[in-house]
């Protein structure tokens, strides 16, 4: 057991030290600092300078030394110390604001009594617009019943007359004319709480 943790330990401690001089910035700066003019000092074969005797004086950094410091106008070669004239800081992380949206809610108008029974309209609002309607305890059997279904077909809903108008002024169900009115009325006593 103890073999197995001092490996471990071993192990952690020569990945840190290999991160350490891999990650160190001298070990590849030598490299970039030579001039690109200077990468060859030897003469060339039939110089005459070589055949003379006389050697071109080599550069300093080719002296298979590390270059001392030397004085640079402007900012420094490190990535981290480079002046940020011209350049654009990041930009900030946009936010939309958009407008909340409204909350829905429901008005109900008052219960009409009429010839074939009685009934209640239900608006849903968002914001001030009616965004849907429906009719509540219209009569469900007989002719009454089949009159009401033409009422809330071609009133209610969310593609109804109701929405489609955002107001109580509606035309007459064809042979449902004591419904439609009934639907109307509770209709229009909802616009009104609701306003």
């Amino acid at each position: 057991m103890r073999r197995a943790i001092l490996a471990i330990t071993g192990l952690a401690a020569s990945t840190s030290a290999l991160v350490v001089l891999k990650g160190s910035p001298g070990a590849s700066q030598v490299a970039q600092d030579l001039p690109a003019d200077q990468a060859s000092i030897a003469p060339a074969a039939g110089d005459p300078g070589a055949a003379g005797g006389v050697r071109p004086t080599p550069h300093p950094s080719v002296s298979g030394r590390a270059p001392a410091a030397r004085p640079t106008s402007g900012a420094s070669r490190t990535p981290a110390a480079r002046s940020t004239t011209g350049t654009r800081a990041p930009a900030a992380p946009r936010t939309t604001t958009a407008a909340p949206k409204p909350a829905l809610r429901t008005v109900s108008g008052p219960i009409i009594t009429y010839e074939y029974g009685s009934l209640s309209v239900q608006i849903t609002l968002s914001g001030t617009r009616i965004v849907n309607a429906t009719g509540i305890g219209l009569p469900q059997s007989g002719q009454s019943g089949q009159r009401s279904d033409d009422v809330q077909r071609t009133y209610s809903g969310t593609s109804g007359e109701v929405v489609q108008q955002q107001s109580a002024d509606l035309n007459a169900v064809s042979d449902a004319t004591a419904t439609s009115d009934a639907y109307q009325q509770s209709l229009q006593a909802a616009i009104d709480r609701a306003g």
